[in-house]
């Protein structure tokens, strides 16, 4: 076996660093400014290391039966983990990925390519000028995983990129988001507000520790103008290494009791998360 030796490079978003995993041969850790991106594994596409990565392969799952294509776009591309994933488990699916970062798109190219059969056309673009732009009810899943550094960028938070997302997906399309938060969830609330202007069904996953405000953490948020099979959800989630719990209806209303939704005009960034929350090592 040959020895992966970790790569440094400069990126537009900051110092991107690829680094083997001693356990996994042919298995990356992908930081920017030492903050972990994404977790790949070449020869396991379907292996997910970041619970939150799970928890969106979850929403990915029950878009449609199992192994049926879908067209997904991916807002953020990172390392490609989750577009490798519904290459594997869902061949034929069609899949765009639009990440404004071109060098790490680069980095990405040259030391994790896709397979040639894979079905992905990355595209180095801004997501949300990417999305205005793409055809009406032309997706049926609409993955966002966005982090400008270790933030949302606030031009993906408001009603306008909401109505945006709902555009573009297909009647009974799931958008699913990651987010991250902590007590008092003024951001996580404030997007619970404003995508419930847009769709008509919400449902969220996180885990229990981070939903009693005890620490900082990811929560995806599932939106739809369907029901959303949240008991389907909810079993997958509670059988994670780190268990999630998933909040809709009446808990979720409660949950957002008095946030307002927010637009272009006052929308903000996801808040800066504390010292260590998201480190490696």
């Amino acid at each position: 076996m040959n020895e992966q030796i970790p790569v440094v490079r400069d990126v537009d978003g900051g110092t991107a660093r690829l680094m083997p995993d001693v356990d996994r041969e042919r298995a990356w850790l992908l930081t920017v400014d030492d903050a972990p991106q994404s977790y790949v594994d070449l020869d396991e596409p379907t292996h997910l290391e970041f619970e939150y990565a799970r928890r969106l392969a979850h929403v990915l799952d029950g878009a449609a039966d199992e192994g049926a294509p879908l067209d997904v776009l991916h807002l953020g591309g990172g390392a490609l983990t989750l577009p490798r994933y519904v290459a594997a488990t869902r061949p034929g699916s069609r899949q765009d990925v639009v990440e404004a970062d071109r060098g790490l798109l680069e980095l990405v190219s040259e030391h994790l390519p896709l397979p040639e059969d894979a079905g992905v056309t990355v595209h180095g673009a801004d997501a949300r000028a990417w999305l205005e732009a793409a055809p009406a009810a032309s997706v049926d899943v609409l993955v966002a995983d966005v982090f400008g550094g270790s933030r949302v960028p606030a031009h993906l938070t408001s009603a306008e990129y909401a109505t945006a997302a709902r555009r573009a997906l297909r009647p009974g399309g799931l958008y699913a988001a990651n987010l991250a938060d902590g007590a008092p969830f003024a951001f996580l609330r404030s997007q619970l507000a404003t995508f419930a202007t847009v769709f008509p069904e919400l449902a969220l996953i996180a885990e229990p520790a981070v939903l009693r405000g005890r620490r900082f953490g990811n929560a995806v948020l599932v939106a739809s103008d369907r029901e959303i099979d949240t008991a389907r959800l909810a079993r997958r989630a509670a059988a994670d290494a780190f268990p999630a719990r998933v909040e809709h209806g009446a808990a979720l209303d409660r949950f957002r009791a008095g946030a307002r939704p927010v637009g272009d005009t006052d929308a903000v960034p996801s808040p800066v998360p504390p010292a260590g929350a998201f480190s490696v090592g």
